[in-house]
Order: structure tokens, then sequence, then C-alpha cells
């Protein structure tokens, strides 16, 4: 009679009851490991997006750096932490846009509507400030040269409504 040889066994037999859960479990989650998050920042760095719409868009630190953002609607978006260094934003919409701890260093803000935004924290010492409309912008603990600060509380007026300060105050105009 021919002896019939099995393959030997990789995984003991008492084994398999623990292990196969596990490898259900990794290759339900492998293809998750693979994806990049759904909330990874995005990249938009030195971008023309003229005239773009991201009105009330979660941009949770999303990088603008040196970008065209001219006539871009940001109203109502969620800037918090976005860095929008150097970033062209003439004649664009941030009113009511939350912008706490948002990079603006040397942006140009040139007609720029920042009614009602939250600017707390926001780091915009070398930006350009002209023409901007910033009733009821809370600018707390945001600095800048001087210069600009008597420039902005020359038009200060309005009280945030998110923060209940009044812009006045968080600038500390004298």
């Amino acid at each position: 009679m021919p002896v019939v040889r099995r393959p030997p066994r990789l995984i003991p037999p008492l084994l398999l009851p623990v292990l196969l859960p596990l490898v259900v479990l990794l290759a339900t989650l492998l293809p998750l490991a693979a994806a990049p998050p759904a909330w990874a920042a995005m990249d938009y760095a030195k971008q023309v997006l003229i005239g773009h719409d991201f009105a009330g868009a979660d941009l949770r630190a999303v990088t603008f750096n040196l970008t065209n953002l001219r006539e871009a609607n940001f109203h109502g978006a969620d800037l918090r932490g976005a860095s929008l260094f150097g970033a062209k934003l003439q004649d664009a919409d941030l009113s009511g846009a939350d912008l706490r701890e948002a990079t603006l260093d040397s942006a140009v803000l040139d007609g720029t509507d920042l009614r009602n935004a939250v600017l707390e924290d926001a780091f915009a010492f070398n930006t350009k400030f002209t023409n901007v409309l910033i009733d009821g912008a809370d600018f707390t603990n945001v600095p800048f040269r001087g210069d600009v600060l008597n420039r902005l509380c020359a038009s200060a007026s309005g009280t945030n409504p998110v923060t209940g300060r009044a812009t006045r105050d968080t600038l500390e105009c004298g």
C-alpha cells in the first residue's frame, strides 16, 4: 500500500482559533492603513486660485503659501492653523472665517473682507492690511507692526458674534 504523505503543518491546530480572528482583522484594516486619512491637510501652495469658492469649507491646517487667492470666497470657512504665508488675498472674502492660529505673515490683504472673522492667536506681523473691512473681527493675541496697528485701529468697530469681543479691544486700541 502506498504511503500518503501529508504536508507538514505550519500552524499547530491549537493556535488556529486564536490566529484566524487576527488574520481577518488585519485583512480588514490593511487597506485603511494604505490610504491617507481623510483629514490630512491639503497643500495648495504656489497655485493660482483666483475667484475660487471655499465658502464654509473645512480647511484646517491647509497650506496656501504664496498662492494667488485674489477674489476667493472663504466666507465662514474653517481655516484654523492654516498657512497663508505670502498669499495674495486682494478683494477676498474672509468674512466669518475662523483663522485662529493661522499664519498670515507676508500675505497681502487689500480690499479684503475680514468682517466677523476670528483671527485669535494668528501670526500676521509682516502682513499688508490695506482697505480691509474689519467690523466685528477678533484680533486677540495677534502681533502687529505699529503702523499697521494704527491703521486698523482707525477703522475698528463692532463686536465679534462668536467670541463676543469688541474689535477695538482685541486690537488693544488706545
